[in-house]
Protein backbone atom coordinates (compact mmCIF):
# COMPACT_ATOMS: atom_id res chain seq x y z
CA UNK A 1 0.00 0.00 0.00
CA UNK A 2 1.40 3.40 -1.06
CA UNK A 3 2.49 5.91 1.87
CA UNK A 4 -0.91 8.10 0.36
CA UNK A 5 -2.90 5.40 0.79
CA UNK A 6 -2.14 4.40 4.11
CA UNK A 7 -2.14 7.88 5.30
CA UNK A 8 -5.69 7.93 3.60
CA UNK A 9 -6.80 4.43 5.60
CA UNK A 10 -5.54 5.48 8.95
CA UNK A 11 -7.41 9.12 8.43
CA UNK A 12 -11.04 6.90 7.67
CA UNK A 13 -10.19 4.42 10.64
CA UNK A 14 -9.73 7.06 13.16
CA UNK A 15 -12.90 9.15 12.10
CA UNK A 16 -14.63 5.55 12.49
CA UNK A 17 -13.17 5.18 15.94
CA UNK A 18 -14.05 8.95 17.01
CA UNK A 19 -17.48 8.11 15.82
CA UNK A 20 -17.82 4.90 17.72
CA UNK A 21 -16.29 6.57 21.08
CA UNK A 22 -19.23 9.47 20.39
CA UNK A 23 -22.04 7.05 20.11
CA UNK A 24 -21.40 5.17 23.26
CA UNK A 25 -20.16 8.17 25.35
CA UNK A 26 -23.72 10.04 23.93
CA UNK A 27 -25.57 6.77 24.54
CA UNK A 28 -23.85 6.05 28.02
CA UNK A 29 -24.54 9.55 29.38
CA UNK A 30 -28.54 9.17 28.85
CA UNK A 31 -30.73 6.62 29.30
CA UNK A 32 -33.16 6.08 27.04
CA UNK A 33 -36.68 6.03 27.78
CA UNK A 34 -39.71 4.92 26.06
CA UNK A 35 -42.14 7.79 26.99
CA UNK A 36 -42.72 10.60 29.37
CA UNK A 37 -45.09 10.98 32.24
CA UNK A 38 -45.80 14.54 33.86
CA UNK A 39 -47.51 15.47 36.82
CA UNK A 40 -47.17 18.78 38.34
CA UNK A 41 -48.37 22.97 37.77
CA UNK A 42 -48.52 25.36 35.37
CA UNK A 43 -44.34 25.20 34.25
CA UNK A 44 -45.13 21.50 32.97
CA UNK A 45 -49.13 22.10 31.86
CA UNK A 46 -49.70 21.18 27.86
CA UNK A 47 -53.31 22.51 28.20
CA UNK A 48 -55.10 20.57 30.22
CA UNK A 49 -56.92 23.39 31.73
CA UNK A 50 -58.21 24.19 28.37
CA UNK A 51 -60.97 21.21 29.22
CA UNK A 52 -61.96 22.26 32.35
CA UNK A 53 -63.89 24.88 33.90
CA UNK A 54 -61.51 27.36 35.44
CA UNK A 55 -60.33 31.04 34.37
CA UNK A 56 -56.66 29.72 34.79
CA UNK A 57 -56.12 29.34 31.46
CA UNK A 58 -53.21 29.82 28.84
CA UNK A 59 -54.99 29.68 25.62
CA UNK A 60 -55.64 32.99 25.08
CA UNK A 61 -53.15 35.66 22.33
CA UNK A 62 -50.40 36.52 23.10
CA UNK A 63 -49.43 33.11 24.74
CA UNK A 64 -48.11 30.75 22.06
CA UNK A 65 -46.60 33.52 19.59
CA UNK A 66 -43.36 31.47 19.48
CA UNK A 67 -45.21 28.31 19.74
CA UNK A 68 -45.17 26.05 16.33
CA UNK A 69 -47.88 27.66 13.96
CA UNK A 70 -47.99 30.60 16.58
CA UNK A 71 -51.23 29.35 18.69
CA UNK A 72 -51.98 29.54 21.88
CA UNK A 73 -51.88 25.79 23.29
CA UNK A 74 -52.91 26.41 26.69
CA UNK A 75 -48.69 26.26 27.45
CA UNK A 76 -48.36 29.79 30.24
CA UNK A 77 -45.88 30.94 28.12
CA UNK A 78 -44.88 32.74 24.62
CA UNK A 79 -44.00 29.07 23.10
CA UNK A 80 -42.91 25.40 24.95
CA UNK A 81 -42.25 24.80 28.00
CA UNK A 82 -38.89 23.13 29.65
CA UNK A 83 -40.81 19.70 29.39
CA UNK A 84 -41.30 20.14 26.03
CA UNK A 85 -37.76 20.63 25.63
CA UNK A 86 -36.67 17.66 27.45
CA UNK A 87 -38.78 15.13 25.88
CA UNK A 88 -37.16 16.39 22.25
CA UNK A 89 -33.55 16.42 23.83
CA UNK A 90 -34.44 12.74 24.77
CA UNK A 91 -35.89 11.72 21.10
CA UNK A 92 -39.51 10.80 22.85
CA UNK A 93 -41.66 13.49 21.62
CA UNK A 94 -41.86 16.92 20.63
CA UNK A 95 -44.23 18.99 22.05
CA UNK A 96 -45.86 16.98 24.81
CA UNK A 97 -49.69 16.71 24.60
CA UNK A 98 -52.28 16.93 27.75
CA UNK A 99 -53.67 14.00 28.93
CA UNK A 100 -57.29 15.76 28.81
CA UNK A 101 -57.25 16.35 24.68
CA UNK A 102 -59.88 14.50 23.34
CA UNK A 103 -57.86 14.15 19.75
CA UNK A 104 -54.90 12.48 21.80
CA UNK A 105 -53.91 9.61 19.84
CA UNK A 106 -53.18 5.88 20.68
CA UNK A 107 -49.49 6.92 19.45
CA UNK A 108 -49.50 9.71 21.92
CA UNK A 109 -50.82 7.52 24.79
CA UNK A 110 -47.45 5.26 23.87
CA UNK A 111 -45.26 7.89 23.91
CA UNK A 112 -46.41 9.72 27.24
CA UNK A 113 -48.44 13.01 28.04
CA UNK A 114 -49.23 15.13 30.94
CA UNK A 115 -51.49 15.56 33.50
CA UNK A 116 -50.50 18.46 35.08
CA UNK A 117 -52.69 21.31 35.73
CA UNK A 118 -51.91 25.03 35.56
CA UNK A 119 -52.64 26.43 39.32
CA UNK A 120 -52.23 23.59 41.23
CA UNK A 121 -50.26 22.10 44.18
CA UNK A 122 -49.61 19.41 46.67
CA UNK A 123 -51.74 21.13 48.76
CA UNK A 124 -56.01 20.66 48.05
CA UNK A 125 -56.57 23.74 49.29
CA UNK A 126 -54.58 25.43 46.95
CA UNK A 127 -56.82 24.68 44.32
CA UNK A 128 -60.07 25.37 46.45
CA UNK A 129 -61.18 28.10 44.19
CA UNK A 130 -60.13 27.61 41.05
CA UNK A 131 -61.50 24.55 40.44
CA UNK A 132 -57.61 23.13 38.81
CA UNK A 133 -56.91 19.53 39.21
CA UNK A 134 -54.71 18.76 42.44
CA UNK A 135 -51.47 16.71 42.12
CA UNK A 136 -53.85 13.82 44.09
CA UNK A 137 -56.47 14.04 41.49
CA UNK A 138 -54.23 13.73 38.79
CA UNK A 139 -53.01 10.14 39.82
CA UNK A 140 -56.73 8.69 39.28
CA UNK A 141 -56.31 10.34 35.80
CA UNK A 142 -53.13 8.26 35.24
CA UNK A 143 -54.53 5.21 36.32
CA UNK A 144 -57.22 6.07 33.76
CA UNK A 145 -53.71 6.64 30.98
CA UNK A 146 -52.16 2.79 32.28
CA UNK A 147 -56.29 1.33 31.65
CA UNK A 148 -56.22 3.19 28.02
CA UNK A 149 -52.64 1.78 27.63
CA UNK A 150 -53.04 -0.85 28.13
CA UNK A 151 -56.14 -1.78 26.04
CA UNK A 152 -53.45 -0.19 23.23
CA UNK A 153 -50.37 -2.45 23.43
CA UNK A 154 -51.11 -4.76 26.15
CA UNK A 155 -50.96 -5.05 29.86
CA UNK A 156 -47.02 -6.48 29.68
CA UNK A 157 -46.12 -3.86 27.33
CA UNK A 158 -47.66 -0.98 29.54
CA UNK A 159 -46.53 -2.23 32.42
CA UNK A 160 -43.00 -2.11 30.80
CA UNK A 161 -43.44 1.34 28.84
CA UNK A 162 -44.51 3.13 32.73
CA UNK A 163 -41.72 1.28 34.53
CA UNK A 164 -39.32 2.82 31.93
CA UNK A 165 -40.61 6.08 31.43
CA UNK A 166 -38.99 9.33 32.64
CA UNK A 167 -41.72 10.97 35.08
CA UNK A 168 -41.25 13.97 35.69
CA UNK A 169 -43.15 15.73 38.51
CA UNK A 170 -42.87 19.88 39.39
CA UNK A 171 -45.42 21.77 42.15
CA UNK A 172 -45.11 23.69 45.26
CA UNK A 173 -44.84 27.20 44.20
CA UNK A 174 -48.39 27.78 44.38
CA UNK A 175 -48.88 26.12 47.36
CA UNK A 176 -46.72 28.75 49.03
CA UNK A 177 -48.15 31.58 47.35
CA UNK A 178 -51.91 30.76 47.35
CA UNK A 179 -51.47 29.44 51.00
CA UNK A 180 -48.66 31.31 52.85
CA UNK A 181 -47.20 34.56 50.99
CA UNK A 182 -50.07 35.93 49.34
CA UNK A 183 -53.31 34.78 51.07
CA UNK A 184 -52.21 33.44 54.45
CA UNK A 185 -54.67 30.73 54.50
CA UNK A 186 -52.32 28.17 56.07
CA UNK A 187 -50.41 30.41 58.31
CA UNK A 188 -53.66 29.64 61.06
CA UNK A 189 -51.85 26.70 61.79
CA UNK A 190 -48.43 26.28 60.30
CA UNK A 191 -45.56 28.26 60.52
CA UNK A 192 -43.37 27.85 57.36
CA UNK A 193 -41.34 25.08 58.39
CA UNK A 194 -44.35 23.20 59.57
CA UNK A 195 -46.04 23.99 56.57
CA UNK A 196 -43.02 23.04 54.07
CA UNK A 197 -43.26 19.68 56.29
CA UNK A 198 -46.88 19.24 55.14
CA UNK A 199 -45.91 19.39 51.94
CA UNK A 200 -43.11 17.02 51.43
CA UNK A 201 -45.56 14.44 53.28
CA UNK A 202 -48.05 15.05 50.29
CA UNK A 203 -45.27 14.68 47.94
CA UNK A 204 -44.53 11.40 49.46
CA UNK A 205 -47.24 10.20 49.86
CA UNK A 206 -47.85 10.74 45.62
CA UNK A 207 -44.57 9.63 44.91
CA UNK A 208 -45.10 6.30 46.76
CA UNK A 209 -48.52 6.08 44.97
CA UNK A 210 -47.68 6.56 41.55
CA UNK A 211 -44.36 4.07 42.33
CA UNK A 212 -47.30 1.64 42.99
CA UNK A 213 -48.51 2.13 39.90
CA UNK A 214 -45.36 1.27 38.29
CA UNK A 215 -43.30 4.35 37.75
CA UNK A 216 -39.95 4.21 38.86
CA UNK A 217 -37.74 6.70 37.24
CA UNK A 218 -38.87 10.12 38.88
CA UNK A 219 -37.52 13.45 38.75
CA UNK A 220 -38.71 15.89 41.35
CA UNK A 221 -38.30 19.75 40.52
CA UNK A 222 -37.74 22.08 43.32
CA UNK A 223 -39.16 25.29 44.12
CA UNK A 224 -37.69 28.48 42.51
CA UNK A 225 -36.59 31.65 43.46
CA UNK A 226 -40.66 32.67 44.54
CA UNK A 227 -39.52 35.91 46.00
CA UNK A 228 -37.97 36.99 42.22
CA UNK A 229 -41.40 35.89 40.64
CA UNK A 230 -42.77 39.45 39.42
CA UNK A 231 -46.35 39.28 41.05
CA UNK A 232 -44.34 38.63 44.17
CA UNK A 233 -42.39 42.21 43.50
CA UNK A 234 -45.33 44.01 43.10
CA UNK A 235 -47.91 42.76 45.84
CA UNK A 236 -45.03 43.46 48.28
CA UNK A 237 -43.76 46.58 46.74
CA UNK A 238 -42.87 49.25 48.67
CA UNK A 239 -40.98 51.43 45.84
CA UNK A 240 -42.19 51.32 42.50
CA UNK A 241 -38.81 51.94 40.74
CA UNK A 242 -36.75 49.97 43.76
CA UNK A 243 -37.85 46.42 42.11
CA UNK A 244 -35.89 43.67 43.75
CA UNK A 245 -36.43 40.04 45.02
CA UNK A 246 -37.73 39.37 48.08
CA UNK A 247 -35.30 37.21 50.29
CA UNK A 248 -37.37 36.12 52.64
CA UNK A 249 -39.42 33.80 49.97
CA UNK A 250 -36.13 32.75 48.29
CA UNK A 251 -34.38 31.65 51.89
CA UNK A 252 -38.09 29.72 52.17
CA UNK A 253 -37.98 28.39 49.02
CA UNK A 254 -33.96 27.12 49.67
CA UNK A 255 -34.70 26.10 53.41
CA UNK A 256 -37.89 23.73 51.21
CA UNK A 257 -35.20 22.56 48.64
CA UNK A 258 -32.56 21.58 51.11
CA UNK A 259 -34.98 18.83 52.93
CA UNK A 260 -36.34 17.89 49.99
CA UNK A 261 -32.75 17.00 48.61
CA UNK A 262 -32.28 14.96 52.18
CA UNK A 263 -36.43 13.16 51.86
CA UNK A 264 -35.62 11.64 47.98
CA UNK A 265 -32.74 9.69 49.29
CA UNK A 266 -35.09 8.15 52.14
CA UNK A 267 -38.03 7.35 49.72
CA UNK A 268 -36.13 6.08 47.05
CA UNK A 269 -34.61 3.63 50.25
CA UNK A 270 -37.94 2.62 50.57
CA UNK A 271 -39.05 1.83 46.92
CA UNK A 272 -36.92 -1.11 45.64
CA UNK A 273 -35.94 -0.65 42.01
CA UNK A 274 -36.59 2.86 42.02
CA UNK A 275 -34.95 6.41 41.08
CA UNK A 276 -35.61 9.24 42.80
CA UNK A 277 -33.38 12.70 41.13
CA UNK A 278 -33.70 16.00 42.22
CA UNK A 279 -34.17 19.00 39.65
CA UNK A 280 -32.47 22.47 41.29
CA UNK A 281 -34.53 24.82 39.21
CA UNK A 282 -33.42 27.65 42.05
CA UNK A 283 -30.06 27.73 40.80
CA UNK A 284 -29.96 27.93 37.50
CA UNK A 285 -33.47 30.49 37.28
CA UNK A 286 -31.04 32.53 39.75
CA UNK A 287 -28.15 32.65 37.54
CA UNK A 288 -30.43 33.86 34.97
CA UNK A 289 -32.01 37.16 36.80
CA UNK A 290 -27.92 37.65 38.31
CA UNK A 291 -26.46 37.49 34.80
CA UNK A 292 -28.99 38.58 32.47
CA UNK A 293 -26.33 39.33 29.85
CA UNK A 294 -25.04 35.59 30.08
CA UNK A 295 -27.59 34.44 28.23
CA UNK A 296 -29.28 37.35 26.43
CA UNK A 297 -31.76 38.65 28.18
CA UNK A 298 -32.44 42.24 29.65
CA UNK A 299 -35.36 42.63 31.59
CA UNK A 300 -35.62 40.54 34.70
CA UNK A 301 -38.30 41.95 37.13
CA UNK A 302 -41.40 42.26 34.64
CA UNK A 303 -42.94 39.93 32.43
CA UNK A 304 -43.02 40.59 28.79
CA UNK A 305 -46.77 40.56 28.31
CA UNK A 306 -50.11 42.51 29.73
CA UNK A 307 -48.61 44.73 32.74
CA UNK A 308 -45.65 42.69 33.41
CA UNK A 309 -46.04 43.16 36.88
CA UNK A 310 -49.41 41.64 38.06
CA UNK A 311 -51.31 39.94 35.40
CA UNK A 312 -51.32 36.50 33.55
CA UNK A 313 -53.81 34.85 31.27
CA UNK A 314 -56.64 36.81 30.53
CA UNK A 315 -54.40 39.71 31.66
CA UNK A 316 -52.07 39.42 28.45
CA UNK A 317 -55.00 39.02 25.96
CA UNK A 318 -53.85 40.44 22.78
CA UNK A 319 -50.71 40.09 20.93
CA UNK A 320 -50.28 44.30 21.31
CA UNK A 321 -50.10 43.29 24.99
CA UNK A 322 -47.04 41.64 24.45
CA UNK A 323 -42.95 43.23 24.20
CA UNK A 324 -41.45 43.53 21.00
CA UNK A 325 -38.65 40.60 22.15
CA UNK A 326 -39.75 38.03 24.77
CA UNK A 327 -36.20 36.47 24.58
CA UNK A 328 -34.94 38.86 26.00
CA UNK A 329 -36.89 38.99 28.99
CA UNK A 330 -36.76 36.13 31.85
CA UNK A 331 -40.21 36.45 32.61
CA UNK A 332 -43.26 36.03 30.07
CA UNK A 333 -45.97 37.14 32.05
CA UNK A 334 -45.70 38.32 36.08
CA UNK A 335 -45.29 34.44 36.87
CA UNK A 336 -43.77 32.14 34.49
CA UNK A 337 -40.38 31.89 32.50
CA UNK A 338 -40.42 32.19 28.60
CA UNK A 339 -39.54 29.88 26.66
CA UNK A 340 -36.33 31.29 25.97
CA UNK A 341 -35.42 30.24 29.75
CA UNK A 342 -37.89 27.05 29.44
CA UNK A 343 -34.73 25.97 27.10
CA UNK A 344 -32.13 26.74 29.27
CA UNK A 345 -33.70 24.98 32.05
CA UNK A 346 -34.00 21.69 29.59
CA UNK A 347 -30.76 21.87 29.05
CA UNK A 348 -29.44 21.94 32.37
CA UNK A 349 -31.80 19.53 33.02
CA UNK A 350 -30.78 17.07 29.96
CA UNK A 351 -27.18 17.52 30.93
CA UNK A 352 -26.93 17.50 35.32
CA UNK A 353 -30.55 15.43 36.02
CA UNK A 354 -31.14 13.11 33.50
CA UNK A 355 -28.43 11.26 33.59
CA UNK A 356 -28.60 10.85 37.60
CA UNK A 357 -31.51 8.18 36.13
CA UNK A 358 -28.63 5.77 35.23
CA UNK A 359 -27.73 2.46 37.31
CA UNK A 360 -25.23 2.79 39.72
Amino acid sequence: MSTSKSNLFMVALLLVSMTIINTCASAGTNPKFPAIIIFGDSTVDPGNNNYIDTIFKGNVAPYGINFPGHVPTGRFSDGKLVTDFVASSLGIKDAVPPFLDPNLSDDNLRTGVSFASSGSGYDDLTTLLSNVITVSRQVEMFRSYIEKLKGIVGDEEANNIIAQALVVVSAGTNDLIFNFFDIPTRRLEFDISGYQSFLLQRLEDFVKQIYDLGCRNIVVAGLPPVGCLPVQMTVRLENPMNRQCLEDQNSDARSYNEKLVKLLPEIQAELPRSKLVYADIYHPLMDMIIHPQQYGNVETTVGCCGTGVLGLSLFCKSVTSACGNPSQYVFWDSVHPTQQVYRQLAKYIVKEVVPKLLPN
